[in-house]
C-alpha cells in the first residue's frame, strides 16, 4: 500500500540574537543560504529596472520619504540598534541621526553628481561633441558591521540607492534586526518599488553566498582578514569590491594645544561605543613639554566613567564576547613590555564589559599601538616633537582616520596634510563623520574605496564616455583612404605645437 501522507517540511535553520549585556534572547532569524541570496539578487535586480528608469528627481523625492519614515520611527530604530549593541539608547539615537544626514545629502545630491556633463575634447578632436555620465551599477551588495548597524553600512546603502541601484543588505549576524527594519521601513515608505533593498541574515556563509551571487559590486566592512576572503571571493569573477577594515587611529597633540580639549575628545574618541569604533581613538602621540598634563587630564576624565546597562552609563558592553579577550591581552602584553597602566589594567576586563583603561610608555611594536584593540583603552606616548609623532603615526598598517590638536588651525591643517590617514580631524575627533559632503575612507589594512560624499555616489557607477560628431573634419585621420603625406603634416603640426608648451 502505498503510504500517500505528506512528507513534513524541512524546518528552515534559524539562529538566535542575544544582549551583550544580559546574554538573553532577543529575536530569532533565518539563515538565508544560497537560493535565499539568489532570489534577493532576482528580486532586486528586477526592482532596479524600474528605480534606474526614474527621473532622479523622483528618486530624490523617493528616498526623501524613507528618511522621513526612518525620523518618525526613530525611536523604534535605535532601541532595535541599543538591544542588539548595548550601546546606550542616547548613543543609539545619535547614529540614527548621523544617518539621516548622510541620506538626506544623498538624496539631493545624486543628480548633480552624477548627471551628463560636458568635457572639453582638444585641437584634434574639436569636430567632436564630449560627455561622460555616471550610470547604476545594478545590484550592490552591502556587508555590514556590528558596532554601527545602521550609520556604517547605510553609507553604502543610501549612496548606493541614490546613485539608482539595487542593494542586498547582509547585517552582522550580532545585529540582523536593525538591517531587517531598516528594509521593511524602505517597503513602506516606497511601495512602489519594495524589494529594491532587500535584507538577508546569517554569518559567514550567507555573506559568501551574497559574494559569489553575482552582484555588480560588494562593499564590505570587518576586519582586515576577513575582507581578504571575501575579496579573493570576489576575484574570481572580476566583482569590484569596495573595503573598510578598521583603524587604529592616532591624534598628535602639539605644545601649544589646548589640552582641556584635547583630553575631553581623547576621552570621547576612545572610550565611546567602549572603544568599538573603527575611527576611534587608540594612539595619542605628545609631546614632551605636555605630555605628562594631558595624561592627567585624560585619566582624570576617564577614572569618572563606568560602562553600565543603564540609562546613564557613558558606555556600555563588548558586543562582540571575543573581542573581550583581545583587549584584555593588549592590555596585559603592553604592562609586560613595560608599558604603565596610568587607569586601569588588566584588572579593568569584566567580561562582558570593560572599564576605561589608559596607557602610558608603550612600545610601539607592542600589539596595544600595532593591532587594533577596538576597546576602551588609550595609550599616550610621550613624542620629541611632530616631526616625531608624525612619523610614529604614519607607521601603522592602518590608515583611516586621525586627529591634531594645535593651538593655530592653520598649523593643524599643515600637520593633518602630513598624515596618511584618510580623513583628519583638526581640535576636534571624529569632525568629518558629520559631513556628508566629506568622503570617508583608509587605505593599507584599513582598505580601499570610499563611502560618502561625492566620491561615494560615483563609487557605486561605472562611467560611460561618448563623443558625438558635430561636423565632418577637415582631415580624417581614422581612415585608411587617408594619404601619408597628409598624415605626416598632422603629425608634424601637433608635435610643433606641443614642443611650444
Amino acid at each position: 500500500m502505498t503510504d500517500t501522507t505528506p512528507a513534513t517540511a524541512p524546518r528552515a535553520a534559524t539562529f538566535t540574537t542575544r544582549s551583550p549585556a544580559t546574554g538573553e534572547p532577543i529575536a530569532a532569524h533565518p539563515v538565508s543560504g544560497p537560493e535565499e541570496v539568489a532570489r534577493a539578487v532576482a528580486r532586486a535586480r528586477g526592482a532596479q529596472t524600474g528605480w534606474a528608469a526614474l527621473p532622479a528627481s523622483r528618486r530624490r523625492d523617493h528616498l526623501l520619504r524613507w528618511k522621513k519614515a526612518l525620523a518618525a520611527d526613530l525611536d523604534a530604530v535605535a532601541g532595535t540598534i541599543a538591544a542588539e549593541t548595548g550601546k546606550p539608547a542616547g548613543d543609539a539615537a545619535l547614529e540614527v541621526v548621523l544617518t539621516l544626514e548622510h541620506l538626506g545629502w544623498a538624496a539631493r545630491n545624486a543628480d548633480r553628481v552624477l548627471r551628463r556633463r560636458k568635457v572639453g575634447t582638444g585641437l584634434f578632436a574639436v569636430h567632436q561633441r564630449a560627455s561622460l555620465v555616471h550610470r547604476p551599477l545594478g545590484v550592490i551588495g552591502v556587508i555590514g558591521p556590528w558596532n554601527y548597524p545602521l550609520y556604517t553600512p547605510m553609507g553604502s546603502v543610501g549612496y548606493a540607492l541614490a546613485a539608482g541601484n539595487a542593494v542586498v543588505f547582509k547585517p552582522s549576524e550580532l545585529t540582523p534586526g536593525t538591517g531587517v527594519l531598516l528594509a521593511e521601513l524602505f517597503d513602506a515608505a516606497v511601495p512602489g518599488h519594495a524589494g529594491l533593498l532587500t535584507t538577508v541574515t546569517g554569518a559567514a556563509s550567507t555573506g559568501d553566498a551574497l559574494a559569489r551571487s553575482g552582484v555588480d559590486k560588494l562593499a564590505f566592512t570587518g576586519s582586515p582578514g576577513t575582507a581578504r576572503k571575501v575579496m579573493a571571493v570576489c576575484a574570481e569573477t572580476l566583482t569590484p569590491f569596495l573595503a573598510e577594515c578598521g583603524g587604529k587611529d592616532a591624534v598628535i597633540v602639539t605644545a601649544d594645544a589646548d589640552l582641556e580639549a584635547a583630553a575631553d575628545a581623547i576621552v570621547w574618541g576612545a572610550l565611546s561605543n567602549a572603544g568599538q569604533t573603527c575611527a576611534g581613538v587608540e594612539r595619542v602621540y605628545a609631546v614632551r613639554e605636555v605630555h605628562a598634563a594631558l595624561c592627567e587630564r585624560v585619566v582624570e576624565r576617564a577614572g569618572a566613567l563606568r560602562p553600565g546597562a543603564g540609562a546613564d552609563a557613558p558606555y556600555g558592553p563588548m558586543t562582540l564576547p571575543g573581542q573581550v579577550s583581545v583587549v584584555e591581552r593588549h592590555v596585559t602584553d603592553a604592562v609586560s613590555a613595560g608599558a604603565r597602566a596610568l587607569l586601569g589594567g588588566p584588572e579593568s576586563v569584566r567580561a562582558p564589559y570593560v572599564a576605561p583603561v589608559v596607557l602610558t610608555g608603550v612600545p610601539e611594536d607592542a600589539a596595544a599601538m600595532a593591532e587594533e584593540t577596538f576597546g576602551p583603552v588609550v595609550s599616550i606616548n610621550q613624542v620629541a616633537d611632530v616631526d616625531e609623532a608624525v612619523e610614529r603615526a604614519n607607521s601603522s598598517r592602518y590608515a583611516l582616520g586621525a586627529a591634531v590638536f594645535c593651538r593655530n588651525g592653520r598649523t593643524g591643517a599643515a600637520i593633518a596634510a602630513r598624515l596618511r590617514a584618510g580623513a583628519v580631524s583638526v581640535n576636534s575627533v571624529l569632525g568629518f563623520a558629520a559631513v556628508p559632503a566629506l568622503p570617508f575612507g583608509g587605505s593599507q589594512d584599513s582598505g580601499f574605496g570610499r563611502i560618502h560624499g561625492e566620491e561615494g555616489l560615483r563609487a557605486f557607477t561605472s562611467v560611460q564616455s561618448t563623443t558625438v560628431q558635430r561636423f565632418a573634419p577637415p582631415v580624417v585621420l581614422t581612415s585608411f583612404t587617408v594619404p601619408a603625406a597628409t598624415r605626416e603634416r598632422a603629425i608634424r603640426l601637433a608635435r610643433a605645437l606641443h614642443r611650444r608648451r
